[in-house]
């Protein structure tokens, strides 16, 4: 985390002007998330690792990137593994409906849940569509 903390601060402000701890932390808070200056000193400077979605959200906000920059790669490669999985499932027809559990910390993003819907709804129309003959 603190190398990608300091990869995008200087990326960001090459010219060595990067806001203090307080500053990014307002600029965070103007772009509607909520990160305390003292805990962001904190992952700047390594002392803490493990953090929850929404410091990550928040981060994304400051950096005005994906928050998903922040995250371990191995948590990545498990968001995309599932992703394939669920994919694979749902055309070997496993797929009958989707619980919407967790939306609302973190899980499906709108678009990734209306891709799952529509993908859904055209295995529905498709299981209801008349069998067509085969050809000769």
């Amino acid at each position: 985390m603190q190398e990608k903390i300091a990869y995008l601060l200087k990326e960001s402000y090459p010219d060595g002007d990067a806001p203090s701890d307080r500053e990014f932390c307002r600029i965070v808070e103007r772009r509607g998330g909520s990160l305390s200056h003292s805990y962001f000193g904190k992952l700047r400077k390594g002392q803490l690792t493990e953090v929850r979605d929404e410091t990550l959200q928040a981060l994304g906000l400051g950096f005005d990137c994906d928050w998903r920059f922040f995250k371990p790669e191995s948590e990545l490669e498990a968001e995309v593994f599932a992703g394939l999985r669920f994919l694979v499932d749902k055309r070997a027809g496993g797929i009958s409906g989707i619980a919407g559990r967790g939306i609302a910390e973190g899980g499906l993003s709108p678009d990734l849940l209306n891709f799952a819907l529509d993908l859904v709804e055209k295995a529905r129309q498709e299981a209801q569509a008349p069998p067509t003959e085969p050809q000769a």
